[in-house]
């Protein structure tokens, strides 16, 4: 079995290697396999992310909140708290600013951040993802740390985190590191993974 280190550069370099087309295309294909889901169809507050690195494209998601009068969060990088993350209100008038890995986010304004608890859904990027709802991030815990409450929490499951996906990063098996944070789906191109976790 591959570590994580060459699991994570084999699949982002597959990721990189789509076309903008084939990009697209499989991005709209996991937005129709999502948006017939009950647990987004029931959503209020929607966390979302700007892509990049070849990530699954979301405009079309947050496009579909924005006409179903859904909020949407995009998470902005704590600037005295490594390694965690707040959520900013994300409108198609909100200013972007580069964070220090180049990554857009909103410009902060602290009354338009929200709790990580009071989001009803995260759509999560990932770089793989395996039957049990084991997440492959990009190293450096930022979804760990920010959504370590969720471990702790037998009954109440709020927010519900779903990873985007091809269907090409599904692995056979991803053990489980103790800070991992469990998905409770993931939506890919092909089909929608439910857990049991």
């Amino acid at each position: 079995m591959s570590s994580r280190p060459d699991q994570r550069k084999q699949l982002r370099a597959r990721r990189r290697a789509l076309s903008e087309r084939e990009r697209l295309q499989r991005s709209a294909a996991l937005c129709r396999q999502l948006a017939g889901q009950s647990l987004f169809r029931s959503a209020s507050r929607v966390a979302a992310y700007l892509p990049q690195d070849g990530e699954v494209e979301t405009q079309t998601l947050v496009e579909l909140c924005w006409s179903t009068g859904k909020q949407v969060y995009l998470p902005v990088l704590v600037p005295f708290l490594d390694n965690r993350l707040w959520f900013a209100r994300y409108r198609p008038d909100t200013r972007l600013v580069c964070n220090r890995f180049g990554i857009a986010e909103p410009e902060i304004v602290h009354r338009q951040r929200i709790e990580t608890h009071a989001l009803d859904l995260v759509l999560a990027p990932l770089v793989g993802f395996d039957r049990h709802g084991n997440r492959l991030g990009m190293g450096g815990g930022f979804y760990d740390r920010s959504f370590a409450f969720l471990l702790g929490r037998k009954h109440w499951r709020k927010p519900l985190l779903v990873g985007l996906a091809y269907d090409f990063q599904q692995l056979p098996s991803l053990p489980p590191q103790p800070w991992d944070v469990p998905l409770t789906a993931v939506a890919t191109d092909a089909e929608f993974h439910r857990f049991a976790n």
